[in-house]
């Protein structure tokens, strides 16, 4: 929509608890439900759920609230709220780590979405009924294996640029202010049931909460901020676009903290309702990334109410899933849609096809990676698989570094106050705040990167 001018007229949210749903909704994903339970079992359990926890509350909050306070105060794009609010500064171009970067998140964020779907529509024809986890896993590394997936992945994709045409009130929030809410419950349940119902779930808790604090590693530490990033969707501008359709008047630091503490109580959850699964069933905590797409179906099966509550809660289970995986990838999608449509002035329906095409076509060999293709493994390892971790390790924490020195060093120090402070006056906790900003993140999370680096360049090598 364009004024007399020719200008792009910006939607705003149509209320704040939009804006905390859409904001929360970006962050409650794939990466909880699937990925924190799988990292979990990967890196020792409790401990580090505990190092999770303090990435979100130490790296996290900081850098969503740097973000929001870059799309607030500059009313645009990623890339054109930096440019306009330090025109001549070189930190102006920071905002393209993160454009670049959401062609590949979304990239395989996609394929394993589609899996969501495809998992939805098999158990919408009875497609799980009667069968044990064994039959379950067997069939779903069958289905990733094969070429099917691009498939799924393609209609995931359309089905995220169909909410993003719609625009932001109309499609993305009210999205997210119908499914956020639905998507807690069934979790809430899920955890309930493996809790009470299921012989052995105790150990499932004791794996989840209690530390062993002996499988804590400088790459545990590196995983468990990665994952904060991926998790809460910092590091590639996304808060910066959501904060830029908040209004003036927004507290955004308790908006950092309501999004934050939501992401990390379903994440939390979710590890609630599959750990004592895996425990119950007789689980390896560290298996595959299949835990939610296998335990969790063999689960339900053996829910008390026999075969037709059964299907009904997989059913929900599945399409609530991939509800979690389009809540963020909408605004994904919409990160780049909005560079596109304010700065080099293009429609925003055929942006969100033409941005959600290539992304497709990214997608396409992480898809194939798995298994049907071979050849597209990278030093063993599935391409699908090597691009979520070299984006969680290396990229998703680059763009946190560029966004909180951006706002520390480059944007000045009373448009930082001025965007956070509500009637005139700056919120208690400016001053840490801007300190962690400033000076404690950046050296921090650039420590990790370099470790990491020499984890995966030297150690993974030789």
């Amino acid at each position: 929509m364009a004024d007399n001018a020719g200008t792009v007229q910006r939607e705003h949210f149509g209320s704040r608890i939009g804006a905390v749903l859409t904001a929360a909704g970006s962050a409650v994903g794939l990466g909880n439900i699937w990925g924190f339970p799988y990292m979990t079992g990967q890196n020792g359990g409790g401990a580090f759920v505990i190092l999770y926890v303090l990435a979100v509350l130490l790296v996290g909050v900081p850098l969503m609230i740097a973000e929001f306070v870059i799309g607030n105060h500059g009313k645009k794009n990623v890339i054109g709220s930096m440019a306009a609010i330090t025109p001549t500064s070189p930190l102006r171009h920071g905002g393209w780590i993160g454009v670049g970067a959401a062609f590949f998140v979304l990239g395989f964020y996609g394929v394993v979405a589609g899996w969501s779907l495809s998992s939805f529509f098999r158990a919408l024809v009875g497609g799980y009924g009667g069968l044990g986890a064994d039959e379950i896993g067997g069939a779903f590394g069958a289905f990733i294996g094969g070429y099917a997936p691009v498939g799924w992945h393609f209609l995931f994709m359309a089905g995220t640029a169909t909410i993003v045409i719609a625009g932001l009130k109309r499609g993305i929030e009210r999205f997210a202010k119908m499914m956020l809410p639905l998507l807690f419950g069934i979790l809430a349940l899920l955890a309930i049931y493996g809790t009470v119902a299921l012989d052995g779930a105790g150990a499932g808790w004791a794996f989840l909460f209690r530390p062993d604090w002996g499988a804590v590693t400088w790459k545990t530490i590196a995983i468990a901020i990665g994952a904060a990033f991926f998790s809460l969707g910092v590091g590639i501008g996304v808060m910066v676009t959501l904060g830029s359709y908040m209004g003036a008047d927004s507290d955004l630091g308790k908006t950092a903290v309501q999004v934050s503490l939501t992401d990390t109580l379903v994440a939390v959850v979710a590890g609630i309702a599959i750990f004592p699964a895996v425990f119950a069933l007789g689980f390896e905590p560290t298996g595959s990334s299949g835990l939610a797409f296998v335990t969790v179906p063999a689960v339900l099966q053996l829910f008390p109410g026999g075969a037709v509550v059964s299907y009904l809660f997989t059913l929900l289970f599945f399409l609530l899933l991939s509800v979690a995986a389009l809540t963020s990838s909408v605004t994904t999608l919409e990160l780049v849609v909005a560079y596109f449509t304010e700065e080099r002035g293009t429609d925003r329906k055929r942006t969100s096809i033409a941005v959600s095409g290539v992304m497709f076509l990214i997608g396409i060999p992480c898809a194939l990676s798995v298994g049907a293709v071979p050849a597209l493994n990278i030093a063993g390892i599935p391409f699908v698989w090597f691009l979520v971790e070299f984006l969680e390790a290396f990229i998703l924490p680059l763009g946190g570094i560029v966004f909180t020195v951006y706002v520390g060093w480059a944007m000045k120090k009373e448009d930082v106050r001025a965007t956070l402070s509500r009637d005139g006056v700056a919120p208690w906790y400016f001053a840490p705040l801007y300190g962690m900003i400033k000076f404690v993140i950046p050296v921090a999370v650039f420590v990790v990167l370099i470790y990491t680096a020499n984890e995966y360049f030297f150690h993974m090598t030789g």
